[in-house]
């Protein structure tokens, strides 16, 4: 359990900066009673997060500028440059429960359900500034892409760390309705791109995932992290990431080059099966 310990210290650092922004409210010790009288914790959440800068550096550096994270719509400036977010991630809760085999589990999903009791889903948004290259010297640098904005919806998320294996298990359940970004580098501009369920565009869903959301046209995966052996790594050991299954439809409104759009692009039932990654330093 050693490596999930090391990923629960990371996990809470890394929640450090929601905190900091979210609505919190001091419970009285009658709450405090409900709360831990009851078989897991739910919190509600809203937040919203701006990220000056992330850089990771090996002897160049790769950096990721102007980071924003909330609700409602990516803004831009004057010029067409993101600049921000319009709104809060909200309407959110979180629930925590231990299971009786040890398994942590966490599920994040909408606190409002419509008319018919269903959970209406979380809507947010995320603008990204710039992301570019840097030499060592820090004296040049190349632009990546530039101006990226995501607005979507979120179904269901839920995280499972599996006592017994030393593994953690993402389930999510999502829609992207609108991505704009520019990849500089290659001069290439991507319009209006959407990721819906895999039933959408036309042929019906017939893969393997029992995500209900499917149904209702959102894109749904499943990915596990767990602690593996590599051979070429340094240790012998490496992170392992898999894909059992992702299915989605795609389609891309317009893909422009030198100012002009050049066409359309539509994936139908976008299939990504029994993938496996590992990941380790040299």
């Amino acid at each position: 359990m050693k490596g999930l310990k090391k990923i629960a210290l990371a996990t809470a650092v890394a929640a450090a900066p929601f905190a900091a922004n979210a609505d919190l409210k001091a419970l009285d010790d009658s709450a405090m009673g409900n709360v831990t009288g009851q078989a897991g914790v739910t919190i509600e959440l809203e937040t919203k997060v701006d990220i000056g800068s992330f850089t990771y550096t090996d002897e160049g550096s790769f950096q990721v500028s102007g980071i924003h994270i909330g609700g409602g719509s990516v803004q831009t400036d004057a010029n067409g440059n993101v600049s921000g977010v319009s709104g809060l991630l909200d309407d959110m809760k979180v629930d925590i429960d231990i299971n009786a085999n040890g398994d942590a589990v966490i599920d994040v999903n909408a606190n409002s359900t419509d008319g018919n009791g269903n959970p209406v889903p979380v809507d947010f948004a995320v603008g990204i500034e710039s992301a570019s290259l840097v030499d060592q010297a820090q004296s040049d640098s190349v632009l990546l892409a530039s101006n990226i904005g995501i607005t979507g919806l979120l179904a269901d998320l839920k995280l499972t760390v599996e006592n017994a294996n030393d593994r953690l298990i993402t389930d999510v359940a999502f829609m992207i309705t609108d991505m704009d970004m520019d990849v500089d580098f290659l001069g290439v501009g991507i319009r209006d791109m959407q990721v819906v369920g895999a039933n959408t565009f036309g042929n019906a869903y017939d893969g393997n995932l029992t995500s209900p959301y499917i149904a209702a046209g959102f894109a749904a995966a499943q990915m596990t992290i767990e602690k593996g052996t590599a051979a070429n790594s340094t240790s012998g050991e490496a992170l392992v990431i898999g894909i059992p299954e992702f299915m989605a439809d795609v389609s891309i409104g317009a893909i422009n080059m030198g100012g002009a759009s050049i066409g359309t692009v539509a994936l139908d039932n976008l299939s990504i099966t029994q993938t496996t990654m590992k990941v380790y330093g040299r």
